[in-house]
């Protein structure tokens, strides 16, 4: 079997290149904090816990710090089928460490399979260094067709010892992004690519980016909303709605095969995509604490007049990290002159069964959402406002209408009852 079958065979058990989300277990270890691009979308604080999305980490970790987070993972989960190094900066950036790292988990375990991100300034330098090490899949971040584009986009390069701005930084990140993944194929290795679909920018364009990346030896696409940062350039830019993500992955599938089940996961991400354990590591506590009175009352106490209920989209109790329509249930939280407190839990009818059903996805006219949102409507009676990781136009507007204010954020659950009340007024 050649180098690229044996890769092939390895995507199988690849989260991300396969769709396994619910099955195979990845580890992303953060031990490249250092970056040589300045995207307009990004702001890369690396200790901090409350944001789900690539280049954000809890903590940058040494090779030999990462072998002992490996190590415990894999006893925790039992397996682990892909190593990957996602940032917080440019795995490439920070080779070294990167090639140290890979260097110690091969030494206790010969198996797992092992996988880098990269902006892909530096791929064509190091694409022979990554074969080497054993790395069988490379994930690329490719949102330009051309350099007056691309300007738009990165605020500057930096190539040995040079910052570059403008198009001729683009002209040079461009340049080195599609020659070095034809490295990548020419090695055997699978390459995917990301785009971050951007409103007004590159949004009527991904398909000649595709289709160009495709001849330069790509394997795999994968088209992104942007996630809004705070005190980045495009902090306020519109958004794409779902739809429109879901519209032109469909439109490319004809070019290139498309994934559909990304979670544009943090820098140390661990366990499936489907549960991922990395904030329980963390091991901070939640400060929500269970009230004095009893569960189930939501009549409002005389003396507590700022008394608002929230309910809270979450997959454990403690962080608000899952989007409205794949919730079952909510908790609802209170907020009061006391502080924040959980009140209790209601089952919900689920909104969303996936991409294929999502509002404008093919099958969509099939799906009853109607229904599905006059039950949660009811069922959420009485609360202020709804806290969820992300939640598409229609179910909002359907809220709004009904005087509940939505609140989007990935945080503690305490933090962001108390913003979304501050906000609520």
């Amino acid at each position: 079997m050649g180098m690229r079958e044996e890769n092939f065979r390895r995507s199988l058990s690849h989260p991300c290149f396969n769709g396994c989300g619910g099955k195979n277990t990845r580890i992303h270890l953060p031990v490249a904090p250092g970056c040589n691009i300045q995207c307009n979308y990004c702001v890369r604080k690396f200790e901090c816990v409350n944001e789900s999305r690539p280049g954000v980490t809890a903590k940058v970790l040494s090779p030999q710090e990462a072998l002992e987070r490996f190590t415990a993972v894999k006893e925790r989960l039992g397996k682990i089928d892909v190593t990957g190094i996602a940032g917080p900066g440019d795995a490439l950036a920070n080779f070294e460490k990167v090639k140290e790292t890979f260097a110690l988990i091969r030494g206790v375990d010969d198996e797992v399979t092992f996988c880098l991100s990269t902006n892909g300034l530096l791929l064509p330098r190091y694409a022979a260094e990554i074969a080497a090490m054993g790395v069988s899949h490379v994930t690329v971040t490719v949102n330009a067709l051309d350099p007056i584009m691309g300007k738009r986009i990165y605020r500057h390069v930096e190539f040995d010892g040079t910052r570059y701005s403008g198009a001729e930084g683009a002209a040079l990140l461009l340049e080195n992004q599609y020659e070095g993944v034809g490295r990548l194929r020419d090695l055997g290795i699978v390459c995917k690519i990301n785009i971050v679909m951007l409103k007004d920018i590159n949004d009527t364009k991904i398909p000649e980016i595709v289709e160009k990346l495709k001849k330069s030896g790509a394997d795999l696409s994968n088209i992104m909303q942007l996630i809004p940062v705070k005190g980045s350039i495009f902090e306020h830019i519109p958004l794409v709605s779902n739809a429109e993500i879901i519209s032109m992955r469909k439109n490319c599938e004809a070019i290139l095969p498309q994934m559909y089940h990304c979670r544009q996961c943090r820098s140390d991400a661990a366990g499936t995509l489907d549960e991922d354990i990395s904030l329980e590591l963390m091991q901070k506590p939640c400060e929500a604490k269970l009230p004095e009175y009893s569960t189930g009352e939501r009549n409002p106490p005389a003396e507590n007049k700022k008394r608002r209920f929230f309910a809270v989209a979450s997959k454990n109790g403690m962080i608000v990290d899952q989007h409205f329509g794949h919730a079952k249930e909510f908790y609802i939280y209170e907020y009061s002159d006391r502080g924040v407190h959980l009140v209790e839990k209601r089952d919900v009818p689920l909104y969303c069964f996936g991409p294929q059903h999502c509002e404008g996805g093919l099958n969509a006219p099939n799906i009853d959402h109607k229904d599905a949102i006059d039950a949660i409507l009811k069922i959420l009676e009485g609360c202020s406002g709804v806290i969820a990781m992300r939640i598409g136009d229609a179910p909002r507007n359907r809220l709004t209408e009904k005087g509940i204010e939505v609140f989007t954020t990935y945080n503690y659950i305490a933090d962001a009852v108390r913003e979304a009340a501050e906000k609520r007024g």
